[in-house]
């Protein structure tokens, strides 16, 4: 079986086209850029450069970046009230922290306070919520609003379909079950902890492997025909499927980069002009 790699790449970069002209559109509605603000608390370097990237490509999607940079040695209180200020600007459509946050901050609270209407990355309760319950306030956990766009684009059947989650982070892993059941799949949630984890995963017909250990889903795994989905990335470039051993086993696969962090960001700006959309009168 030849296995097809899904191109994240390429339909980010049309998500993006699409989000500069929707953006341009709600500017000259409400007589601003639709403005995303990111939070970062600390040096962290791989943090810093996702931050740099995230701001590069709102300056491609025609959308205002604004960054707050707090210190390494922020307490829990003061990183909520920058998040706080940021809620309150009418300036600001959506609102970004960079996680991980120091070991002292308690990002629950930090995240916590993101206004509902601003959480453009997912993160709050009220988000959540919405993702499990439908209607609310709030919007998709970028990464997995990613996946499901990714999936769609590839015409990848989701009603009935048996999919298996391996990862339960609330940023990722939970919401892309909660995902998934919306559009009808049969979802099994399966972590590093599983037992008979390989059986489980071999019944699937999709698998969105989101452990955060590198190669930790091998190929013999697989059932022959499968969509592959690796949000997983490790140093080296190395996601949590090894992509070598599921090559002829697989129908679809992402790659590890490529697949899923393009969609990631992309689907961050569209959402943050879907909220400046939302204040047009």
């Amino acid at each position: 079986m030849e296995t097809e790699l899904m191109d994240g790449a390429s339909l980010a970069a049309s998500i993006l086209e699409d989000t500069s002209r929707r953006s341009e559109e709600v500017a000259g509605l409400l007589g601003r850029r639709p403005c995303l603000a990111t939070v970062l608390v600390g040096g962290d370097p791989a943090s810093a450069t996702y931050v740099r990237m995230k701001q590069s490509r709102c300056r491609d999607g025609g959308i205002e970046s604004r960054h707050v940079a707090l210190p390494e040695s922020s307490t829990t209180a003061e990183v909520v009230n920058a998040v706080e200020v940021l809620s309150a600007d009418e300036a600001v459509d959506g609102i970004l922290v960079q996680h991980p946050v120091p070991a002292q901050v308690d990002e629950r609270a930090v995240f916590e306070a993101i206004a509902p209407g601003k959480d453009v990355d997912g993160v709050t309760f009220s988000s959540f919520a919405s993702m499990a319950l439908g209607g609310g306030v709030g919007f998709e956990s970028c990464t997995p609003g990613g996946i499901i766009r990714l999936l769609d684009h590839y015409e990848v059947g989701l009603a009935g379909a048996h999919a298996v989650v391996i990862g339960r982070s609330p940023i990722l892993g939970k919401p892309a079950g909660m995902l998934l059941l919306a559009r009808d799949a049969t979802v099994t949630y399966c972590h590093s902890k599983t037992r008979d984890l390989p059986d489980r995963v071999r019944d699937a017909e999709i698998v969105i492997a989101a452990v955060g250990i590198p190669n930790f889903v091998r190929g013999s795994w697989l059932k022959p025909g499968s969509v592959i989905i690796d949000a997983g990335y490790n140093p080296g470039n190395i996601g949590d499927v090894a992509t070598h051993e599921a090559l002829g086993v697989a129908a679809l696969i992402t790659p590890v980069p490529g697949g899923v962090g393009p969609m990631t960001i992309a689907t961050l700006l569209a959402q943050t002009v879907e909220a400046a959309a939302a204040l047009v009168p």
